[in-house]
């Protein structure tokens, strides 16, 4: 006969993952989790890290019987878990065949509901009496504890930090305090808070990557410092990956609260020159406004040159919209549309990236850990001009002869010498990386002697 854990009653925490909940019952009676996990049948094995170890993110779904024992496991009534864990109703092919016997199944966290992070353990031992680790479902912008002034990480990476000390940074903590009045504001304006989060995420992460070459820039490197417990210098790479999202939270929030003022989207419409349409200009009031809400008065032409972004692609929408006009094929004029390459990259995807270059064999063999961050971002962010170059001439071919042949012809010879850039640009850096020179004169299908003047007149960055 199988005996389970007595009585005692566990109750969940609001969010908390079903296999978080199963490990503290197993910690509450002195027991190892894959003791406790026996009690249920399992349909497969639990998911792990791609170079081995478990995961924190994993989550178990559980058939009727299986809710049923942890249930009596737990001593709470099966409706207080339902509220409380967002897998509890989530089912599974697998298991409405099964009945009678507790059977369980393993996901991955992220696909069950929603980002998955870990909880402040001051908080779980305030609630539980004990300072365990607890995994939950948590939004991204929710992850700054601003009782013990903690940002809690993501639990999807293979990293054993569980959340950096934001004691240093009153600023996150505020920001976390005021996007509560964003998001209403959000919703008032007839937009979803999470999409106008993930766009204005999307734009500071951008920067963030950008702004290894901003000189200007003294903000992000402090917070960096602090996060990281004094000085990232050591490990800088994967410090800058980790701590980003808290480093950049409170630019995060500002740039939300800027993209739903409509006094910010009037000044769009008015660099794009309202009823007679201009290109926008380096030095528009929405770039230098935006700049200043956030502290950088310099930030505006950066922002306004970085064509190809999201913050652009914002921009145009929020001016075809007032124009009455339609997107380019393919494209949406929804404001807050993120396209998927806008996406800020996550944690776990940037260590894992981070991780293979490492431990690439030889030297130069990854190309993120043979050319350094600045050539890359001028290669990308070249690449994503001409497109955006390129884009704005959909459609253009009606009206009058001289103003379309004007406009094709510039936005083409605009273009062509960006895509001459990067060209240019990518073939310097490869030959860089340690690629043989007589190699990559044939990849680009330039005479070697061209690219022998180039690197001897010492155009590294390949302008």
């Amino acid at each position: 006969m199988t005996h389970y854990p007595g009585p005692l009653r566990i109750a969940p925490l609001q969010q908390e993952t079903t296999s978080s909940l199963i490990c503290r019952i197993a910690s509450r009676y002195g027991m190892q989790a894959k003791v406790l996990r026996a009690c249920w049948k399992w349909r497969n094995y639990p998911p792990g890290h791609e170079g081995g170890g478990a995961r924190a993110d994993a989550e178990v779904l559980l058939n009727a019987a299986g809710r049923q024992l942890l249930a009596d496991m737990c001593g709470v009534e099966e409706d207080v878990l339902a509220r409380a864990l967002p897998s509890w109703a989530e089912g599974d092919a697998k298991l409405r065949a099964e009945a009678g016997d507790p059977v369980g199944l393993w996901r991955i966290g992220g696909a069950v509901a929603g980002p998955v992070a870990f909880g402040c353990r001051l908080c779980t031992a305030r609630r539980t009496g004990a300072a365990v680790r607890v995994v939950r479902y948590t939004p991204r912008w929710e992850r700054a504890c601003v009782r013990h002034g903690r940002w809690l990480l993501d639990a999807d990476a293979n990293q054993r930090l569980e959340h950096l000390d934001l004691r240093g940074l009153p600023e996150v903590m505020a920001a976390q305090r005021r996007w509560p009045s964003v998001a209403r504001r959000a919703v008032r304006a007839g937009a979803e808070p999470e999409r106008v989060f993930a766009l204005a995420q999307a734009v500071v992460s951008r920067w963030w990557e950008q702004a290894y070459g901003w000189e200007r820039e003294t903000i992000w490197p402090r917070r960096l410092h602090l996060v990281a417990g004094g000085d990232a210098g050591g490990d800088l790479e994967r410090w800058r990956i980790v701590g980003r999202d808290a480093g950049v939270f409170p630019e995060v929030v500002a740039v939300a609260d800027a993209l739903l003022d409509p006094a910010m989207a009037a000044l769009v419409w008015a660099d794009s020159g309202a009823g007679r349409p201009r290109a926008l200009p380096t030095d528009g009031m929405f770039c230098r406004g935006l700049g200043e809400r956030l502290g950088r008065g310099w930030l505006g032409p950066l922002a306004a040159t970085d064509h190809g972004g999201p913050l652009i692609a914002w921009m145009g929408s929020v001016i075809r919209l007032r124009r009455g006009a339609d997107g380019p094929p393919g494209y949406d004029n929804d404001p807050w549309w993120l396209r998927q390459e806008h996406h800020a990259a996550t944690m776990a995807g940037q260590l894992r990236v981070l991780g293979k270059e490492k431990k690439a064999p030889g030297s130069g063999t990854m190309w993120r850990a043979a050319v350094p961050a600045e050539q890359r971002r001028l290669i990308t962010r070249t690449i994503e001009s001409a497109e955006e170059q390129l884009l704005q001439l959909r459609g253009v071919q009606t009206g009058p002869t001289a103003d379309v042949a004007q406009q094709l012809l510039r936005n083409l010879r605009h273009s062509a010498a960006l895509i001459d850039n990067a060209w240019r640009r990518t073939a310097v850096a490869a030959v860089n990386a340690g690629m043989p020179w007589e190699e990559v004169a044939r990849w680009a299908g330039m005479p070697a002697d061209t690219l022998m003047n180039m690197l001897a007149a010492g155009q590294e960055d390949g302008g």
